[in-house]
């Protein structure tokens, strides 16, 4: 009886070894990734991400003894923005087509110039698709900053669009081969709003309520077009200053965007625009002020109102010549401040207005690339402390500007 089971079992194991092998072959892997080097040289103090190359704007002046000490020359070199990616197809469900993505680099890990550069995620969802219906859940792209320019710089066009990836679910549904319909909920996590304990997470913890994307796309032959709105509902506050009681704070806003683009032959045009309330968390230049200390301990909020927008236009192949412009306007909150206003980590409250302008030139070579980008970045600046009554620098505008010469080469796994 013993010598039965045995071998009834190891039937067994053999059997389902072998569904699971075929399973397995069935499967099919695309790794994917580059290593990319970027050498930049810029002409003033700015507001970077990690090692410098993550431009977002030029600082204000500071001005001692006469001099300018933001007004400085600086140089970096690295690859921290090499990245490793795999795709995974070739699974079904029940009809189902089941994909998956793991995306990451190494940009983490470092201080300003000093550190070793550690292994970051980036993107890992899983996709089912059946029909004209499909869903992904997992750390994506924000479907407002999934389209991007033609620019060669890590910021791809930030502060000018959004730019986040974020933990998320996104449902696609096809109402014909050229239009569909896109919702999606998602939550903060790198990317995170504004606030009395500074930028964080734990004002849409608190919340109760994600984010919410509703979005309607349109493709025919070489034109690509897409309009949309985002609601973000989060609670500043759920405890008082002194922590000892329940508080009802919440601020609601709404953000619509547009987008196109037309590809034929070696051109390509792309654009996009979005007027935000807020927009912090999706790394735009806005944030949100206290407008009412209510009877019951709880505050109210107004965000700010942000008009971003940019323009790129790229021709070519082996030799693509690249033209970015993008525009930033600050018109300061909705509603009358009382309180602190809370604005994007990434810039600073007394902006009021700011462009860049920026030609590239990239030579193709097979898997190898190499890049040559200048960027012109200005940015009005007004006199802090002395913002109107909706929380908008006036007085004492001035222009600062950085200029940017940064190289890229790039070879594709």
């Amino acid at each position: 009886m013993t010598k039965k089971i045995f071998a009834a079992a190891l039937l067994a194991v053999t059997l389902s070894g072998g569904l699971f092998a075929q399973e397995v072959n069935a499967l099919k892997f695309k790794p994917y990734g580059f290593i990319r080097n970027y050498a930049v040289m810029d002409t003033r103090e700015s507001v970077w991400g990690i090692e410098d190359f993550f431009y977002w704007v030029p600082k204000d002046t500071k001005i001692v003894n006469g001099q300018d000490l933001n007004a400085q020359n600086t140089f970096t070199f690295a690859a921290l923005s090499s990245r490793l990616g795999l795709d995974v197809s070739g699974y079904q469900i029940n009809g189902w087509n089941v994909t998956a993505k793991f995306e990451a680099d190494f940009y983490a890990g470092v201080t300003g110039v000093t550190g070793t550069a550690l292994l970051r995620l980036r993107q890992a969802y899983v996709a089912l698709a059946k029909e004209s219906f499909s869903v992904k859940v997992g750390q994506g792209w924000h479907p407002m900053a999934a389209d991007m320019p033609h620019v060669i710089a890590i910021n791809t066009g930030a502060p000018f669009g959004p730019f986040s990836r974020t933990p998320e679910i996104v449902m696609d549904g096809k109402f014909s081969d050229n239009v569909t319909l896109t919702t999606a909920i998602l939550w903060q996590m790198q990317y995170t709003s504004a606030g009395p304990n500074g930028a964080s997470g734990e004002y849409m913890k608190y919340s109760g309520i994600p984010e919410l994307y509703l979005g309607l796309s349109l493709k025919q032959g070489g034109f690509t077009g897409r309009v949309g709105v985002d609601m973000l509902s989060i609670r500043p506050r759920h405890l008082d200053a002194t922590g000892t009681r329940k508080v009802s704070d919440r601020i609601t806003t709404f953000s619509p965007f547009a987008y196109a683009e037309y590809s034929k032959g070696l051109l390509s045009i792309k654009a996009k625009t979005i007027f935000a309330q807020a927009g912090e968390h999706m790394s735009l230049n806005g944030g949100y002020g206290v407008s009412a200390i209510n009877s019951d301990g709880s505050w109210s909020y107004s965000p700010t109102r942000n008009s971003s927008s940019w323009l790129s236009m790229s021709y070519g192949k082996k030799v693509q010549v690249v033209l970015f412009g993008g525009y930033v306007r600050n018109f300061g909150t909705k509603d009358v401040l009382v309180g602190d206003l809370y604005f994007s980590k990434n810039s600073f409250s007394n902006m009021n207005r700011l462009f860049r302008v920026s030609p590239e030139l990239i030579f193709n070579w097979g898997k190898v690339a190499l890049g040559i980008e200048y960027e012109l970045t200005g940015i009005q600046y007004g006199s802090f402390g002395a913002f109107d009554k909706y929380g908008l620098a006036t007085e004492n505008l001035h222009w600062v500007r950085n200029n940017r010469i940064q190289l890229m080469l790039k070879y594709t796994l």
